[in-house]
């Protein structure tokens, strides 16, 4: 039917995103093909180390999902923020990135993590890496006559952390301005590694590599002023009716530093220890 429609035809699973872009007349479809039926699509699971998400799993599904909380905790870490619990409830995840609004939260996981969306046709499916999905407000690289069916999340790596932090007006609304952070340790818990993921700082989710600036200082809170001060000379947010560009850049470096302590603590708590090897501070 998608092939058949075109253009002209739109995807309904949620609705969450699309309601609002049709009441406000930003989206005008002339068809909604509506695929609630298709249950093989809703499903949470885990295989080959990364979380499969169909694309009929509610945000809810995947929140309350231990398989995809344990193998990538930071899924839950942002899907706390995303709206409400009613919206949740109804809201799918795959929607969500395929509705690709910057200020959404799972676009920048999925930019973050570096995940993959599989997309099918009638005649076949490809796969599109998420550096390659975003294509600007509101426009991904999903082309009429193809669904969306599964977005892939890689798991989170041993000795890796990941932290989340936004700013709204009011809860549940959409950020003024959020950090995703993805942290890597070495097996002498120094930073090996170091990326943070914005929301609501221009027209795509962007992803900073912040490794530079942090890479082998010791995991503590010391080595991050460094961190907040490349993350606010990197990224170069707009100013709008909710938040100047400067208070937009303000806050990306506050938010920098507290993603980045969560991903910190948690990278320390996962990692590893050589057989002998005692955790730094201790002693034999």
């Amino acid at each position: 039917m998608l092939s058949e429609l075109g253009p002209d035809g739109k995807v309904l699973a949620g609705g969450q995103s699309l309601v609002p872009l049709l009441s406000m007349r930003l989206a005008e479809p002339m068809h909604l093909v509506d695929i609630n039926r298709l249950a093989d699509l809703c499903y949470v699971r885990q295989a080959d180390g990364q979380v499969l998400v169909g694309a009929l799993a509610r945000h809810a599904e995947v929140l309350t999902s231990p398989v995809a909380l344990a193998a990538q905790p930071l899924l839950g870490k942002a899907l706390r923020f995303v709206a409400h619990p009613a919206i949740r409830n109804r809201g799918t995840t795959v929607g969500s990135i395929v509705h690709a609004d910057p200020a959404g939260e799972m676009p920048a996981v999925l930019a973050l993590l570096g995940g993959v969306v599989r997309v099918a046709t009638e005649s076949g499916e490809r796969l599109i890496e998420a550096g390659d999905f975003f294509l600007g407000v509101l426009e991904s690289d999903v082309q009429p006559g193809e669904l969306a069916t599964e977005v892939r999340f890689p798991a989170l790596a041993q000795a890796a952390g990941t932290g989340f932090a936004e700013v709204s007006r009011r809860r549940g609304d959409y950020a003024v301005c959020g950090v995703a952070a993805l942290v890597a340790l070495n097996d002498r818990q120094e930073v090996e590694q170091a990326r943070a993921a914005y929301l609501s700082a221009g027209p795509c989710p962007r992803v900073v590599d912040l490794t530079e600036a942090v890479a082998g200082a010791p995991a503590g809170s010391e080595s991050l002023p460094a961190a907040v001060a490349m993350a606010r000379e990197l990224i170069h947010p707009e100013g709008d009716i909710h938040a100047t560009a400067e208070y937009r850049r303000h806050l990306a470096g506050v938010l920098t530093e507290r993603a980045l302590l969560e991903a910190l603590a948690e990278a320390r708590d996962r990692l590893p220890y050589a057989a002998g090897a005692q955790p730094a501070g201790r002693t034999r």
